[in-house]
């Protein structure tokens, strides 16, 4: 019997093939492709918990910017409304104060008319008086003259005063 190159081909692919599952050869592809897969798998449940967790982390900066945009709306308010009263009140101040300055003018001015007036008068009645004593003094001799001197003199300052 004479074996052809086609026999002895044969014989070593079933050799080849029985020694392949002899070594349980397909039994580590499989599980090296599930462990590939399970790989695999894994990092897209990762990649996925991942863009879950950023979506949440976005939708909490968004509200945490809104929230701080708020703030600040609130805080440039309040400020609006302290400057708007502080100006009002720096207006009521200055009017008061305008107030007081004009009514103490006003009253210095009326002292002064006041002194001017007794000033005037003082002085009226110092001529008065001097004009007074030179008359009675050239018409009137001795002691009636100092009498009715007297007399006259206390008059004219009281009616003066």
């Amino acid at each position: 019997m004479h074996f052809d190159a086609t026999f002895w081909a044969t014989v070593a692919l079933l050799l080849f093939f029985v020694l392949i599952i002899y070594l349980k050869v397909p039994g580590m592809m499989t599980k090296a492709m599930d462990d590939r897969s399970d790989k695999i798998r894994n990092d897209l449940e990762e990649a996925r918990r991942l863009r879950e967790e950023a979506q949440q982390l976005l939708a909490e900066y968004q509200r945490k910017r809104k929230e701080a945009e708020q703030e600040a709306e609130g805080i440039v308010a309040a400020a609006k409304r302290e400057a708007e009263a502080l100006t009002k009140e720096a207006e009521v101040k200055t009017e008061e104060y305008v107030k007081r300055r004009t009514a103490l003018a006003e009253q210095k001015i009326a002292q002064a008319e006041v002194q001017a007036v007794a000033e005037v008068k003082a002085s009226a009645v110092d001529v008065a008086i001097d004009a007074a004593q030179a008359l009675i003094g050239k018409k009137m001799t001795g002691t009636v003259a100092a009498d009715s001197f007297k007399k006259s003199l206390a008059e004219v300052k009281s009616r003066m005063n």
